[in-house]
């Protein structure tokens, strides 16, 4: 993405979009790093040549928990290892037998998934670290380290991986003293908007760039759409996509047995903020499906699908979203087929009826996402922001405002790219704060809205869904 903050506000422009999924190597589920550096090279030389000047700066951020580790000469040890990979099976119940459940949260203040940095590295130090390690680094900052050689970790990245001490936010010794982990490979931590060095000379000269500052943004891929959300005082975020990460943004953290007890997390926003929030399983329940349909093909295109789900007379049913069935399943299809036969529920086949089923059970997900935040903070939610490529799914920004009961505001669709070239700007100084850069944005997107409306059917499906969730969480 190449942009700009400029007299009429925000210029953003896509030069490349590429694709990285994870492969089978050495045993386990691993990211291609060469080809995620690829892409990068390549998006860069492309905003050479698109820009109309020289680039001032460039900043990566990405998903959060994963990691690589690299030698003592900076080369990567070998290609990271996804976090949908199954080492992490059974790794909470193992951390939990050398220390309790709510010492972990009082001092990270993160929620419990099996995928968190602190359960990969515990996986990995029990399979045995590279004895050449010598730096951990979290997938952005290992990206920063081949454009420009830093090896600091940013902080927001840092507070995913339930290592970092919430309220010092630097890495929690005592708990890596405990747990018998490595803290000797772990980077220093510096704020969002650091810079972090040049480009590489040998990069210059490869993709014909004079020089680039590289500045850390908010490398936590939310974090940055956070940061560039237009958010109304008052308002929850939705950062929709393969995931679905819906919270309040605050000035301190939240803790306590009831936050533990609901697994909300505390992580780190840009300018000092803290993102209370819940992961929720979001749009991949249906990306894997629209899989399974090309393979069989029975594919359709996604505007199709959603429309022919809409003109459904009633929803076919719900599921718990949350379910640990559909984290990786051989068979999303299969898995939303069983959760529904095991509820009683009518099993749909069509592609239409089954992305209904996906659509309307996250839709209930965060209405019930929301009324614990209000519980938690003692604070009413006026409305939900959404953002991300999901805000573009006009059918779930309607059912999120029906199933809520809330106005619903969607865009930007590229939040992360707009949060991310925010602090840059502050970086530069082309931009004075968060503040400022927010009222920027605002003042350049098409933002929708969506209000809830009643109707007996919602009400009739939220209380099946209560029943649902209740069943699932045990509750």
């Amino acid at each position: 993405m190449l942009g700009r903050f400029s007299e009429a506000g925000l210029e953003l422009r896509e030069l490349h979009r590429f694709h990285y999924p994870p492969v089978l190597a050495s045993g386990h589920l691993r990211w291609p790093f060469a080809t995620i550096l690829a892409g990068v090279e390549t998006g860069l030389a492309r905003a050479r040549e698109a820009a109309s000047g020289p680039l001032e700066s460039a900043g990566v951020c990405s998903w959060g928990v994963d990691y690589g580790l690299v030698d003592e000469a900076g080369r990567l040890v070998e290609d990271p290892i996804a976090y949908r990979d199954h080492r992490t099976d059974g790794a909470i119940e193992r951390v939990l037998e050398r220390l309790p459940r709510g010492e972990i949260f009082a001092r990270t203040g993160l929620q419990f998934l099996q995928f968190n940095t602190l359960f990969q590295l515990d996986a990995h130090a029990r399979a045995g670290l590279p004895r050449e390690a010598r730096r951990l680094l979290m997938i952005p900052d290992l990206v920063h380290h081949a454009l420009c050689g830093s090896t600091c970790g940013e902080y927001t990245n840092a507070s995913t991986t339930q290592l970092l001490d919430v309220r010092t936010r630097e890495w929690a010794d005592e708990l890596f003293s405990r747990l018998e982990l490595p803290r000797a490979l772990m980077p220093e931590l510096v704020e969002p908007g650091t810079p972090l060095g040049e480009l590489r000379p040998a990069l210059r000269e490869k993709l014909g760039i004079a020089a680039l500052r590289v500045i850390a943004p908010p490398t936590h891929d939310t974090a940055s759409a956070v940061a560039g959300t237009p958010l109304e005082p008052g308002w929850a975020y939705l950062s929709s996509g393969t995931w679905s990460l819906l919270g309040v943004e605050r000035k301190a953290p939240l803790l306590g047995d009831d936050v533990a007890r609901a697994n909300f997390t505390n992580e780190g926003g840009a300018a000092g903020t803290i993102r209370l929030l819940k992961n929720v399983m979001g749009l991949w329940l249906l990306e894997s499906c629209r899989r399974e349909w090309e393979a069989a093909g029975r594919a359709r295109e996604l505007d199709a699908l959603l429309q022919a789900a809409a003109a459904l007379d009633r929803s076919p049913g719900a599921v718990f979203p949350d379910d640990a069935r559909f984290f990786n399943p051989e068979s999303m299809t299969g898995a939303l087929r069983a959760a529904l036969t095991e509820t009683g529920q009518a099993v749909p086949d069509d592609p239409a009826s089954l992305a209904r089923v996906v659509l309307d059970s996250l839709a209930l997900r965060y209405a019930s996402v929301v009324r614990t935040i209000e519980s938690l903070t003692g604070e009413p939610v006026r409305g939900i922001h959404v953002v991300g490529g999901g805000c573009r799914n006009e059918y779930l920004n309607q059912a999120t405002a029906d199933a809520s009961g809330r106005p619903v505001q969607a865009g930007p669709v590229e939040a992360t790219a707009t949060g991310n070239l925010l602090l840059q700007a502050i970086a530069c100084g082309q931009l004075g704060s968060l503040a400022e850069g927010r009222a920027r944005v605002a003042g350049s997107v098409d933002l929708r809205r969506f209000e809830p409306r009643d109707g007996a059917a919602v009400t009739q499906l939220t209380a099946r869904y209560r029943e649902l969730e209740a069943r699932a969480l045990g509750s």
